[in-house]
């Protein structure tokens, strides 16, 4: 039985450490390398995100980073739009895909957000990711703009209305 909740700081570490394995594989240079250790950080963003972990006999096996009213990075991205809620850094062990541990995450996400007024679900992901990309079509997102961030990566950009 996969349990969702929000992560302790005892667990900010390992769900750092499972969630940069997940996005391991889609590394494709060492501009990468930089990313994966951003993402791993997750003691880092905890003060001003959500983080949720599932954990799968007390072992976490994903998380996700759930903003709902500051961005990880507020210098990088615009801020959060009245009523939007996103998800960053969603990953599962590569052991444990295929487990619907990814869409508990998700639903937990919208579950909170939905808690606290947002209407909103957005995130992004990559060309690469498209397992991902099946699972939030599979969940009512729909693809919106994508985002040009050079040198040929495509930052593709989904939302969901909260109903």
């Amino acid at each position: 039985m996969i349990e969702i909740r929000e992560a302790s700081p005892d667990e900010w570490d390992e769900a750092g450490r499972v969630t940069a394995d997940a996005y391991r594989e889609f590394v494709r240079d060492t501009d990468w390398e930089s990313y994966l250790a951003r993402i791993a950080d997750v003691r880092g963003r905890a003060d001003r995100t959500t983080i949720l972990v599932a954990l799968d006999g007390g072992r976490v096996v994903g998380s996700a980073t759930l903003e709902l009213d500051t961005r990880v990075e507020p210098d990088d991205d615009p801020p959060l739009r009245q009523g939007e809620a996103h998800i960053r850094m969603l990953g599962v062990a590569p052991s444990m895909r295929g487990r619907s541990v990814g869409r508990l995450l998700m639903d937990e996400c919208e579950a909170r957000a939905r808690d606290v007024g947002k209407t909103l679900m957005t995130l992004h992901t990559t060309q690469r990711m498209t397992a991902a990309r099946a699972m939030y079509a599979k969940l009512g997102y729909e693809q919106g703009e994508d985002r040009d961030l050079g040198e040929g990566f495509i930052m593709l950009s989904f939302a969901k209305q909260l109903s």
